[in-house]
């Protein structure tokens, strides 16, 4: 590749001492000059990494010959200060009130007291997606009460993330079009409009504190696939290694000193992006909702945190080393109790909270232990409140199986016990999120079950929340050969791949997302117009408990239902063989041997016994304390296989159920 100049020259409106330095692949050489109408570039090649090699030629520029009015010329004449440069980085923020529970507290309007503090260093202000939705807040105003957040912060640029796009795309063309900064997507293209997805920009380039600095904003393959508004089919997805190598060439041609990527992608993606684009200096991501910092191949990987309760103070050496590369320092921002709220956003802020509170103050239940509801737990193995709203929801409509996928829980907490409010359902489940039911062979639903484990450790949303299936899977094997089918276990009967199964899933699965395209061709036995939200669910049955313990003032006793389809089944079939007021059995039931059939006494009192132990099950749905079952179980090694496998046919073999007529 042959070689490009970067020009370095000083405002020509301004007479001082300058400080000039001329790098060499082995050291720097410092000059002092007084300008008099003459300045000095150094000539700096590019490689063929697109990495700055410095070399120590240099040569004077008459300034006068610069032409002001040209654009490109003038992106690349910076004044190169020894003044490093700060960017403060924040990522994946939802909530604008404080977490009470513990420090850091976060709040919006107290992270923004935090940001202004460093304002002394002239920060350069970058946020890597996430911040419309989701949130208590944005089920009612559809993340308008962001747009103040992100003017009063100051923020510069951002890339978009996927949930961004949970309103659609008009309402997210609107909300950008009142903050003030741009917003990026270099490697998805909108194919109705040929720009990139959402109205972003695929680069920026940004001269701050004078230094030319290049933006790129790139997402994972997989992030098209939650995107629930959003058809992949009409979007172009580019590669985001190809597109992050392409554009840090043309940033570099354009005259860039520093070049950013912001992300929105899974940690691996972004170490992989770091291993071959080498290009690029900083990586500053999102999706994850962790704190950590990596470094890859000389660059560093930077995740801010979540909900306003931290971001990143990184601080950029000007001078590179020997290998082209810049010191960054990054160090962790805590926003904790000490720093004051704003007062003048905490007033904005106030009238969208009003809109709301009354409501999400109300007690809908109370529960008898701890929720979990953390991402690094409830995204990776079962969690007592993912089965309490799995079981709810089989309860609800009937179906012999739930999956919910775990992106759909966003508290990212663990609920104490005690009184269960409103606030608290929104912040676990704050998006619309439509039902459906379908009707399944059990191969689709082992298809279904592989997908769900398939990114698996990776705190993906796919990893499921079930009710009314248990299975076992093997981390150690290959996506898509992790479950072995004669460990899957619907109800009570181990899986049958030909039998038909009615399982209800969210819309947003059933539409393909997060990897689930085997229901595509599924029979829909309920839509999701005639289904119930997974929310409004929830709340009838706190309802149903209300107005079965005569906690409520509704004058109606019609309720939703608080035992599963299935339980309530199993009791009643079990009862009538109980049941001897109608006509004399005409079978006896021998479980797992021959042996002589006893004679079933007759009571009047057996539909009695029916009423009360149906009730007996429906008073335990009633004591809100949920447990883990084992119903997704992690296989340790082939030792711990085939002990399953045993316990699995030793199950089948002694539940056999043989008739024996009268004689």
């Amino acid at each position: 590749m042959g070689k490009r100049f970067l020009l370095c020259t000083t405002n020509q409106l301004l007479v001082r001492e300058l400080r000039i330095r001329f790098m060499s692949n082995n050291h720097s050489i410092q000059s002092n000059l007084l300008y008099g109408g003459i300045d000095y570039v150094f000539r700096s090649s590019v490689n063929d990494n697109n990495i700055i090699k410095p070399t120590s030629q240099r040569f004077p520029v008459v300034l006068s010959n610069l032409n002001p009015n040209n654009n490109s010329q003038s992106r690349a004449l910076t004044t190169m200060s020894d003044t490093p440069l700060t960017i403060l980085h924040y990522n994946d923020v939802y909530n604008i009130e404080p977490n009470c529970g513990k420090e850091p507290v976060g709040g919006a309007a107290r992270f923004c007291t935090a940001i202004k503090s460093f304002a002394h260093l002239n920060p350069l202000i970058l946020f890597s997606g996430d911040i419309f939705s989701p949130s208590m807040l944005s089920t009612f105003t559809q993340g308008e009460q962001m747009i103040p957040v992100l003017s009063k912060t100051g923020t510069h640029c951002a890339v978009f993330g996927n949930h961004d796009f949970d309103h659609g795309l008009d309402v997210l063309t609107s909300l950008i079009k009142k903050t003030d900064f741009p917003w990026l997507m270099s490697n998805v293209v909108d194919k109705e409009t040929g720009r990139p997805l959402g109205g972003g920009k695929k680069f920026h380039i940004i001269s701050h504190n004078q230094i030319s600095i290049g933006l790129i904003g790139l997402v994972e393959r997989e992030w098209l696939e939650t995107l629930p508004t959003i058809d992949p089919n009409e979007v172009t997805y580019i590669d985001y290694v190809e597109a992050g190598s392409k554009l840090v060439s043309e940033l570099r041609n354009k005259g860039c000193y520093i070049i950013i990527a912001l992300t929105h992608m899974r940690t691996p993606n972004d170490i992989k992006l770091a291993a071959n684009c080498s290009g690029i200096d900083l990586i500053l991501g999102g999706h994850d909702h962790v704190y950590e910092i990596r470094e890859v191949n000389g660059i560093k990987i930077v995740k801010s945190g979540t909900d306003f309760r931290q971001f990143s103070k990184i601080t950029l050496e000007k001078d590179r080393d020997k290998d082209g590369k810049l010191t960054i320092a990054v160090e962790e921002v805590n926003v904790t109790s000490d720093f004051v709220e704003d007062k003048a956003l905490k007033e904005e802020l106030e009238k969208y909270s009003e809109v709301v509170e009354a409501k999400m103050t109300e007690v809908l239940g109370n529960f008898g232990v701890e929720l979990e509801g953390r991402f690094s737990i409830i995204r990776s193995q079962e969690t007592n409140l993912g089965n309490w709203v799995c079981d709810v929801v089989l309860a609800a409509t009937g179906a012999d199986v739930v999956i919910i996928n775990s992106g759909t829980f966003r508290s990212d907490q663990i609920h104490p016990p005690g009184s269960f409010t409103m606030r608290d359902l929104v912040n676990i489940i704050p998006m619309r999120d439509p039902l459906i039911i379908l009707s399944v062979t059990g191969k689709c639903l082992w298809d279904a079950l592989e997908n769900a484990v398939s990114a698996y450790p990776k705190l993906e949303g796919r990893f499921p929340q079930v009710s009314g299936v248990t299975f076992a899977f093997d981390p150690a094997k290959p996506p898509g050969k992790r479950i072995d089918p004669r460990l899957i276990q619907v109800a009570d009967e181990f899986i049958n791949l030909e039998q038909m199964y009615k399982i209800c899933i969210k819309s947003y699965i059933y539409n393909g997302c997060d990897g689930f395209t085997m229901f595509k061709n599924a029979q829909i036995l309920i839509d999701e117009d005639l289904c119930p939200e997974l929310g409004l669910t929830i709340q009838n049955h706190f309802k149903a408990i209300n107005i079965r313990s005569e906690k409520s003032d509704h004058h109606t006793k019609h309720r939703q239902s608080l035992v599963t389809l299935s339980r309530r089944h199993s009791m009643v079939q079990m009862l009538e063989n109980l049941d001897l007021d109608g006509p004399s059995p005409i079978r006896k039931l021998s479980v797992g041997h021959q042996g002589k059939s006893v004679d079933i006494l007759h009571t009047k009192r057996t539909k009695m016994f029916r009423r009360a132990s149906l009730d007996d099950l429906e008073q335990a749905s009633c004591d809100l304390a949920p447990a883990v079952q084992q119903r997704i179980i992690k296989i340790q090694d082939e030792e711990h296989f085939h002990h399953l496998l045993m316990k699995s046919e030793a199950f089948t073999k002694n539940s056999v159920i043989t008739e024996t007529e009268e004689e």
